[in-house]
């Protein structure tokens, strides 16, 4: 039977991925000009919600795991790789670690990276709905 969580799980899930969703749209042309959401908001704006994606879905990924999901595994190793990059530039940000840790190097393709992890994250939590019932 699904729980409070397990919805919660999706309607993040399912923000996370139209946050990274229509952004993607807006690079390639498709949809109203508003879809690009990196015009409105700071790179830095995008890593926290990156970070503390992640870390839901860290703690999704452990429910997963105790469930006996194999899932979970693939999930809780996604949720390192997305916190990791969520977190870097908000410690460069601080001032913390040498400047590789900006991402600056990436150029136009950070702007990609960032909507791919928003849906990786998404999915991965929209699957955990699912998952953590198991």
């Amino acid at each position: 039977m699904m729980e409070a969580k397990d919805i919660i799980s999706f309607i993040v899930g399912l923000l996370l991925f139209a946050l990274g969703l229509l952004p993607l749209l807006a690079g390639f042309g498709i949809g109203p000009a508003w879809f690009d959401l990196f015009k409105f908001l700071p790179v830095t704006v995008f890593s926290w919600i990156i970070a503390v994606g992640a870390l839901y879905l860290v703690v999704d990924s452990v429910i997963e795991i105790t469930n006996s999901s194999a899932i979970g595994f693939v999930s809780i190793i996604i949720a390192f790789i997305c916190l990791a990059i969520g977190v870097l530039p908000i410690l460069a940000s601080f001032g913390i670690g040498p400047a590789f840790f900006s991402l600056s190097f990436l150029g136009a393709v950070g702007k990609y990276l960032y909507n791919i992890i928003f849906i990786l994250e998404g999915v991965f939590l929209m699957i955990a709905m699912v998952a953590m019932e198991m």
